[in-house]
């Protein structure tokens, strides 16, 4: 699948909800295997429909050490359709996030610490979770671009952007 890079529209417009008649039927199961294999092929820790052309509300979470997370958490991937977020941690952190859509660009952001979600899984089943730390800001970075934004809709200061490479150097090697 290609993934739409910012300035394409497709990244700026709100996800629908996946009708409930559509779990368990052979096209959304293939779509989210094809939008596993996409992410992974990537290199990514988290990917949204709208990221692959798809104005579903899915999105798929899976945390795993790699070169630009070498300390992430290592988890299952976690498909979440229709999530929709119960509550926010008042308390925020500070940290730099990379996007398959914004290529060699990092964003410093301030996101929650953690956020309760309910969603459905993959087969229709109804979910709550709390995602803290780390896999709380994944699950927010995904979430935007399920309401039509990315990452730089939160720069207050163009200080808080940096290429990819020299992040890398200053923060990863």
């Amino acid at each position: 699948m290609k993934i739409a890079q910012v300035g394409e529209e497709v990244l700026s417009i709100p996800a629908k909800k996946v009708d409930q008649a559509e779990f368990g039927q052979a096209p959304l199961v293939t779509f989210i295997d094809e939008l596993l294999e996409t992410m992974l092929a990537a290199n990514g820790i988290g990917i949204a429909a709208p990221q692959v052309f798809d104005p579903r509300a899915i999105m798929i979470i899976a945390s795993r050490p790699n070169p630009r997370y070498p300390d992430a958490p290592d988890m299952q991937p976690e498909v979440l359709v229709n999530p929709e977020i119960l509550a926010l941690s008042e308390h925020t952190v500070w940290q730099w996030e990379g996007c398959l859509s914004v290529p060699g660009l990092r964003g410093r952001i301030e996101r929650p610490d953690w956020v309760e979600v309910s969603y459905l899984s993959q087969h229709g089943e109804a979910k709550q979770v709390r995602y803290e730390g780390f896999l709380a800001r994944i699950f927010l970075h995904e979430y935007d671009h399920l309401i039509g934004k990315t990452w730089l809709n939160h720069i207050t200061d163009t200080k808080n952007i940096m290429a990819n490479d020299v992040w890398i150097e200053k923060f990863v090697i």
